[in-house]
């Protein structure tokens, strides 16, 4: 199955809570279909019917002008008076169009507060819901629009937000690139490094782990078992140790081995811990000793359940770590995608990968359109 058709499946619950508003609002305010068939497709029977009417105005005449018993009691035949199967055509047409075509709604102020409402409460933000639906208004103003045709207007916006941000991690010519990785307690940090460091050995990349979190033995064993799995060493250090200390052998062993890559992995911090972020802040300066240059990359782990919450961790780990992209895990189990759209317009950062399970395949590199088409439910032929 491909990654987006796992998202299309799995991903979001906010991919559905959108789909089924935007379906909402528009059934909410749709013109019957029949009525919008025959607006825009009037048929022209109704010239047939006025020059039926002549011919039974004209038999009728000529009926008077012969009068006979049988022709004064008969009144004109009941078909040719009321040319029933003519007039009823256009009714047909428009049923028969409407049946097959999507409901349609005017878009107006009404439905544009409709549509902020909906983008705000996926956890999109109100400057980014205002803009888009100010984008999606521009020359559509009063036109009717399906739910499919909206979707797809808001696909595009979303898509033309996140498309500056959507950079795989930059690789380096200088060895061991040294990649620190970041993030709250839960965020998934620990299986992002694993998975990340066995596609780059699939790539040919050598690789190495260092299992920075020594405070929790459970994270040591996670590296290693995906360490197993993908064929890269994991160097640890005994429970309890300084992390710096062990960020900072981990580069000699990397430059040691010859290896392309040092993933390093850290413990999990609340962002409102200053002693722990603190400590953040320390393994980076230890690092910048071996090289001044280093981490060549800060990824910071997002969780996205946690909402609008995500935009505070990147500007207080920013300030911490200096953050040089982002990875968004857990897609599959949330109603707030939308903070990556809030995150891409207010930082910029680069968004190298997205996760949206458990599995090696379920982290891959951020795809804006196919992105934008699984949080609104977009189906493309």
């Amino acid at each position: 199955m491909s990654f987006f058709r796992k998202m299309k499946d799995r991903m979001f619950k906010s991919s559905s809570k959108l789909d089924e508003g935007l379906d909402a609002i528009i059934e909410e305010g749709a013109e019957a279909p029949e009525v919008e068939a025959e607006k825009e497709a009037p048929t022209a029977p109704e010239p047939e019917v006025e020059a039926h009417d002549e011919r039974v105005e004209e038999a009728a005449s000529e009926a008077v002008e012969r009068p006979a018993p049988e022709a004064v009691e008969t009144p004109a035949p009941a078909p040719l008076a009321t040319p029933t199967p003519a007039v009823e055509k256009p009714g047909i047409l428009g049923r028969l169009m409407g049946r097959s075509a999507e409901p349609k709604r005017a878009l107006d102020d009404e439905m544009l507060e409709q549509l902020e409402e909906l983008l705000i409460a996926s956890d999109m933000g109100v400057d980014i819901a205002l803009r888009v639906t100010a984008n999606m208004a521009e020359g559509r103003y009063g036109k009717l629009l399906s739910a499919t045709e909206i979707k797809s207007l808001l696909a595009s916006e979303i898509t033309r937000v996140m498309e500056p941000v959507a950079r795989p991690l930059p690789i380096y010519p200088k060895t061991p690139q040294v990649v620190l990785v970041v993030g709250v307690n839960g965020s998934g940090k620990t299986t992002t490094i694993g998975k990340l460091s066995s596609q780059f050995r699939a790539a040919g990349k050598k690789v190495v782990i260092a299992a920075g979190d020594t405070f929790r033995a459970a994270a040591v064993e996670q590296l290693q078992v995906w360490g197993d799995r993908a064929g890269v060493p994991v160097l640890t250090a005994p429970e309890g140790s300084d992390p710096a200390a062990l960020a900072y052998d981990a580069m000699v062993k990397a430059e040691a081995d010859g290896a392309d890559l040092l993933m390093i992995d850290t413990a999990g911090r609340l962002q409102n811990r200053a002693d722990l972020m603190e400590e953040l802040a320390k393994i980076v300066r230890v690092i910048r000793k071996k090289d001044p240059d280093a981490p060549h990359n800060t990824l910071l782990v997002l969780d996205a359940t946690t909402g609008q919450n995500a935009l505070r961790q990147v500007e207080l780990f920013g300030q911490m770590a200096d953050v040089s992209g982002l990875v968004m895990t857990k897609l599959d189990g949330t109603a707030k995608g939308g903070v990556l759209v809030a995150l891409a317009d207010k930082f910029g950062l680069p968004i190298h990968a997205i996760g949206v399970g458990e599995q090696i395949d379920d982290l891959q590199p951020f795809d804006p359109e196919e992105f934008a088409d699984a949080l609104v439910g977009l189906e493309r032929n």
